[in-house]
């Protein structure tokens, strides 16, 4: 019986844990920034190159959106952090529609469990399906924890700027990329 009580404490304290750790959306380190800057050509160059399917089935270049700050959402249908975050997701991207501003959900599963999934949970940004090659590029990118969901602002020029561990909301990415509109506004008056 003693054994059963410390296997529900062991089993409580994991469920704890794995929630936390979930739930909390740590940026990245100001070492991991640094890193991120040394590699951040190879990387700018796997993501500007990398294409995937969309809901109609149809390749979708990620190099399309060059010029316009992305925020490229890795996720995944049985990932429920990744699913609470998407109707946040889903308003920014319509508040931010015309500001140069698109929001990129790439599910790590099949077209077929995407497409079924979107059908009963549509968003208004552009989903793009992408299994395990989605994965690769996501620790190409800097994932190196296999933590879904996982964000990564790109500027307008391609570079990789912010990465996210875990559920992100409106808030924190409005104050990474308004910086980043205002530029783009400024340099689009002159």
């Amino acid at each position: 019986m003693q054994s059963y009580g410390r296997l529900l404490i062991v089993l409580a304290l994991s469920v704890i844990s794995g929630w936390f750790l979930f739930h909390k959306t740590p940026e990245t380190s100001d070492t991991e920034t640094n890193n991120v800057a040394a590699s951040a050509s190879i990387n700018q160059n796997v993501l500007m190159d990398a294409s995937f399917t969309d809901m109609n089935g149809q390749q979708q270049a990620i190099k399309q959106w060059r010029g316009k700050v992305v925020v490229l959402n890795f996720w995944a249908t049985w990932c429920p952090p990744c699913r609470e975050e998407m109707p946040e997701l889903s308003a920014m991207q319509e508040q931010y529609n015309n500001k140069n501003l698109i929001i990129v959900g790439l599910s790590t599963d099949d077209l077929d469990t995407t497409k079924t999934f979107i059908k009963k949970a549509p968003v208004s940004y552009p989903i793009l399906a992408g299994d395990m090659q989605a994965m690769k590029l996501a620790e190409t990118l800097g994932n190196n924890r296999g933590i879904l969901p996982y964000t990564v602002i790109v500027d307008q020029k391609g570079v990789i700027v912010k990465r996210f561990f875990g559920r992100v909301n409106q808030q924190l990415l409005e104050k990474t990329v308004t910086p980043l509109l205002q530029v783009s506004a400024i340099n689009e008056k002159q």
